[in-house]
Order: structure tokens, then C-alpha cells, then sequence
């Protein structure tokens, strides 16, 4: 691998390549490599609104557009592996259903292998979204992840088998810190390995066989070309080039796509995937550059979620290859409906309790604010001169185009309607509940609005099944007395349970009185309150994150011990109610998981980093 202190060139694309690679290399080079830059001038000053392009039917190891790139979103095998973004079955089945509206080629939906319960959830998946075929013939890919071992293949095999376009994806460290010191195996014995294992696989009946080297960007480059000839010839239809620790530059990761498509013998028979981790905040960026040297295939997650410092953010890679594609990035296209990432983005972030960041790139809070004066009048004038993106586009609408304002004598209809501008599809239960809240809410203020509205869609729609549910809460506080806090929960039996409890404040003494009707023993991790909007009577939304005694338990390959965490949100006008809120959906995601496995299981290597 090329030293740091050096800067590879792109100035001679390899031969395999494609003219739209060469175009956007050639752009990378005058763009980053020329000592001397002039001023360019670009074709366009925002992004294009040009329709969706066709996808291309799907073929494991070849895409019949040179031009077309695939997506394949790891949120919920990646993404999950953030601390505290433990998802039940039913979170992971609804953002896969969601993952499927936003139109990604593939879905990797988990790790089949770390426990009973993370098979049965890919299971599920593969059987409901893997089979929904649309009018245009679309349906996802459904992934599940494997060690190179026979036990995690037969696990993946038995969980995706059941989609209509089943894929394993199955890896193995290459580069020589891995080999030695975790593996402890020599560079012969890992190519026997994966020669033998993806052989397996496809001898299982599976189409569609992933392999990664991991830990590819710190590899040494001929035993790369060497293992990835080998898997190919072993039946692996698309090979990804992981930068597993984050540690290539831009210029780096593509020279390493370019020499691999240039070096590898069959390299033409497979698609060249990306997975770049984002621990020196370079992820999106050498994912585009992996995609302009030849990677047909980008690994992405929901707002960059995943291990460590997360991953490439799906919306970024798409939105910059949507913006800039035709002009700078040869052409570049994707088949994703780009109308439907703020609402992935919300339903991650829900149920995942990783809040975005306000300043995001394209979801985050600020990313369409104006402030400052002079942008302010210059959006005024024509919103081109500080946007480059239409919100509409990513599916975020500030202005109410109905003209409906909610307060306390809209209907269901005119709720609903709002919803449908703010992207929300709601119907049944899940709207008559949101309704009734809208209404407690809307009896004690003037007018919703929209950020609130999203609050209370949040509190309703995006909670775990109910194990629990709060009826009443009562809190005396103050500097005259004890804090003292009497709490009615319901069961799933619909019986009544009350307790009263002391503490330190009234969410304390909340919490402690949850916990007397509960019986679980629980530490609370994080707490933390926030107003949705200006004014005394804003509804407050709470965020917690807890962790039992006997919660489960996972340990990667390096043999580190993770403790799994629950996190949960709340929202209501009274900030104890809306913490009590929170901490009971919280306990009703940990009790979920643990009825879904039966028992909090010990499971081996379920953590992985790829």
C-alpha cells in the first residue's frame, strides 16, 4: 500500500475502465492533485430535478448500464452495531419495508449467526419485503452477513433463502495485523478459506455470494488480486473492498478500486462494491471515489450510522451523485427514490435513538436553515443562490402547501392530509392514537405545529409493541417536601398496577415507582430532555438509554464484551410525563427483545466490523 507521504495519481486509468470512470478520475485528479487549480466553471449551479432513470434488471455480477450503481444499505446489520441502536424484529422489519419505498437494490438485513433472534428477524424480512415485487419488477436483494465458516454460512443460507433474490455475504481478514494477531493464520490458509467458503455457499443453492477482504485498505495489493481471483473463480458475484478501519484518503481508496479492476484476474464476471467506515470523516467522499475508479456497488447506512464513527451516509453518496452526477461524476446514477430519505432518515433515527446531528449534511435540522441576513435576502430573491437542493426533493416540506393550520377543531382528515405532506402515511390504529394525542395537545394550545406534530408522530408510531402501558402519573416536588411520584401502568392483560416511590426529583421518584411495578433491574445510561419548539408551552421530547442486568450480551472478534442497550423516546406537554414516556417504551423494547429470544442469549462473535 502506497506510504502517506506519497500522493497516487489517476493520471493514467486503467484500461478496464469505463469512459464515464476515466471522465470523473480525470475530474478527481484537477480537482485534488494539480498544484495549480484555476477557476472552473461548472455546468450547473444546482442540482438537477431530471426524472428517475430506469433500473436495470437485476443480474448478480453484471448491471447491463455501465453507468448504474448500486445500493446496498447496511443499517440494520452496520447500523446496528452503534452503541445503544439495539432494534427489535418489528423496528427492523418496518425499516426494511421502508428501505424497499426508498428503492435500495439490496438490503443487508443482519448477521444471521449471532443469535436465534437476529436469524429469525432476516427470516422475516426475506419472507415479507424480499418477496413484494412492484409493477416495474423491482424487489430488493435481501443480504445476510457471514464469517468464513461453514456454521454463520448455514445460518445466512437458512435466513435469505426464503426471498425472492437471496444473497450471503461472507468475509475473512487479508491484511497482515488481522492474519497475525487476530486470526493467527497464514496468507495460504486464508485463501483456502475463502476459496473454500464462497464454494460452499454456492453449493448451497445461492445465486448471489458476496465476499469481502477485510480490513482491504490496509492489505497488501498483489495478495488482494490474488484472494479476490481466487473467490471469483469460486462462484463470489460481487467482491467488496472494505476500508474496514477508515484509514485511506480519497485518492487512496480509489487508486486501490482502479489497481484492483486493472490487476485481478475475471475481475470482468463480478460487480466492485465500497464499504468505507468514517473514523477520519472521509467515508462519503472515498465512496464516491471508489464508484468513479470502477465499483459499481456503494455499502451505505441510513445517516451514516454503524461501528465507531459510522459508516457512508446513504443520503450523501446519493444526493452527490444526483447533484453532480452528469456533470462531474461521468454520468454516475442510482435507482433510489430520493423523495423518501427524510422519512428513512426519521424512522432510523427513532428507532434506532441516534439523534442526527442538526448540522447533517442533507437531514440534519440546519441543513435547509438560512440565518444569517444576507442569506436570508438571497434566498428571497431565488433560492438557488444558497440551496443547491430542492427540500422537495429529499422529501422535506417546509411551507404548508394545503393552508391547513391544526388546533383544537381539526378533524382526522385535516390530520391526516398534513401527515401526507410531512411524508407520513398513516392509517388505522396508528392514526386514531395520534389523533386522540393531537387532540389532548391541541386543547392546550393555540396551533401545532409541524415539528410538534413530528414529535407526537414519533411518540405514537415510532414506539416498540406495548408490554407496558402508562396510564397516569402523579408527582409532589418542590423545596417543602419529599419528592414523591405514584405511577398506574397497564400490562398486555389490560390489568391495573400502581406504585409510589421516592427520590431525588419527580422523575426520579417516577422511574423508581416503574421500576417497583416492573421488576426489572435496569440502569439508566443517558438522559436527556429537549424543547421541539420555542415558547413555555413547547412539548418537551425525552430521550433515554438503559441497560439491564441481564441484558444481552455480544463480543466481536476481537473478543470484547458489549453489554446490548435499549434506547426510547417520549413526548408531551408536561416533561415528566413525556420522561416516563420515554423510559417505559424503553423498557418495552428490552422486554420485547427478551420475550422475541426467549432468554437474554451469550452469543459469540455477534459483533462484527467489516
Amino acid at each position: 500500500m502506497a506510504s502517506l507521504s506519497t500522493t497516487p495519481s489517476f493520471t493514467s486509468p486503467p484500461h478496464s475502465c469505463t469512459a464515464a470512470a476515466s471522465r470523473c478520475l480525470l475530474f478527481f485528479n484537477k480537482l485534488y492533485l494539480s498544484p495549480k487549480k484555476s477557476p472552473r466553471k461548472f455546468a450547473a449551479v444546482f442540482c438537477s430535478a431530471a426524472p428517475r432513470r430506469a433500473r436495470p434488471d437485476y443480474v448478480p455480477n453484471r448491471i447491463s448500464d455501465p453507468l448504474y450503481v448500486r445500493v446496498f444499505d447496511t443499517t440494520l446489520r452496520d447500523g446496528e452495531q452503534s452503541p445503544g441502536a439495539s432494534m427489535t424484529s418489528k423496528e427492523k422489519l418496518d425499516i426494511a419495508r421502508q428501505l424497499a419505498k426508498l428503492g435500495v437494490d439490496i438490503i443487508e438485513a443482519g448477521f444471521p449467526a449471532a443469535s436465534k433472534d437476529d436469524l429469525e428477524a432476516v427470516k422475516m424480512i426475506a419472507k415479507e419485503v424480499g418477496n413484494e415485487i412492484d409493477d416495474n419488477g423491482y424487489v430488493p436483494v435481501i443480504c445476510g452477513l457471514s464469517r468464513c465458516n461453514k456454521r454463520d454460512i448455514d445460518a445466512a443460507w437458512e435466513a435469505v433463502k426464503y426471498a425472492k433474490r437471496p444473497r450471503i455475504h461472507t468475509f475473512i481478514a487479508t491484511s497482515e495485523i488481522h492474519m497475525k494477531h487476530k486470526l493467527k493464520k497464514t496468507k495460504e490458509e486464508v485463501v483456502e478459506t475463502a476459496r473454500s467458503m464462497v464454494s460452499y455457499a454456492r453449493s448451497l443453492g445461492c445465486p448471489d455470494v458476496e465476499f469481502s477482504p477485510e480490513d482491504a485498505g490496509r492489505s497488501d495489493r498483489e495478495f488482494l488480486y490474488q484472494i479476490l481471483g481466487e473467490v471469483i473463480k469460486a462462484g463470489a458475484t460481487t467482491l467488496n473492498i472494505p476500508d474496514t478501519v477508515g484509514y485511506t484518503m480519497p485518492n487512496e481508496f480509489g487508486q486501490l478500486i482502479a489497481d484492483i479492476k486493472a490487476n485481478t484476474p475475471g475481475i470482468e464476471n463480478v460487480i466492485i462494491s465500497t464499504h468505507c467506515q468514517n473514523d477520519l470523516g472521509l467515508s462519503t467522499a472515498n465512496t464516491l471515489l471508489g464508484a468513479c475508479s470502477g465499483a459499481r456497488q456503494v455499502e451505505v447506512t441510513i445517516n451514516g450510522i454503524g461501528e465507531r464513527a459510522g459508516n457512508a451516509s446513504l443520503e450523501e453518496v446519493v444526493m452527490a451523485l444526483k447533484c453532480r452526477g452528469d456533470q462531474v461524476l461521468g454520468g454516475l446514477y442510482t435507482g433510489i427514490n430520493t423523495e423518501q430519505i427524510v422519512m428513512s432518515s426519521k424512522m432510523v433515527e427513532e428507532y434506532s435513538g441516534l439523534h442526527v446531528q442538526p448540522h447533517k449534511a442533507i437531514v440534519g435540522a440546519n441543513a435547509f436553515a438560512h440565518e444569517s441576513g444576507i442569506h436570508q435576502d438571497g434566498m428571497l430573491k431565488n433560492k438557488n443562490t444558497y440551496e443547491i437542493i430542492a427540500p422537495e426533493d429529499i422529501g422535506l416540506y417546509r411551507s404548508n402547501e394545503s393552508g391547513i393550520v391544526l388546533g383544537k377543531l381539526s378533524g382526522r382528515h385535516a390530520l391526516k392530509s398534513r401527515l401526507s405532506e410531512l411524508g407520513y402515511d398513516i392509517e388505522g390504529k396508528e392514526l386514531d392514537d395520534l389523533f386522540w394525542r393531537f387532540k389532548a395537545v391541541a386543547e392546550m394550545k393555540k396551533t401545532i405545529t409541524d415539528d410538534e406534530l413530528i414529535a407526537l408522530v414519533s411518540d405514537i408510531v415510532f414506539q416498540p409493541q406495548v408490554v407496558w402501558k402508562l396510564g397516569d402519573v402523579q408527582v409532589t416536588c418542590g423545596t417543602l417536601g419529599l419528592p414523591m411520584a405514584t405511577v398506574r401502568l397497564i400490562d398486555a392483560n389490560g390489568e391495573e398496577h400502581i406504585a409510589c416511590a421516592n427520590g431525588t426529583g419527580p422523575v426520579d421518584s417516577a422511574y423508581k415507582a416503574v421500576d417497583v411495578i416492573v421488576k426489572e433491574p435496569i440502569t439508566l445510561l443517558e438522559y436527556s430532555l429537549n424543547a421541539v419548539t420555542e415558547g413555555i408551552d413547547a412539548i418537551a421530547t425525552t430521550r433515554v438509554l438503559i441497560r439491564g442486568e441481564n441484558s444481552h450480551t455480544s463480543t466481536n472478534t476481537s473478543g470484547e464484551t458489549f453489554y446490548r442497550t435499549f434506547s426510547a423516546t417520549g413526548a408531551g406537554m408536561d416533561i415528566v410525563v413525556s420522561s416516563v414516556r420515554a423510559y417505559v417504551n424503553a423498557l418495552n423494547k428490552m422486554l420485547g427483545f427478551k420475550n422475541q429470544t426467549g432468554v437474554f442469549v451469550n452469543s459469540e462473535n455477534s459483533r462484527v466490523s467489516v
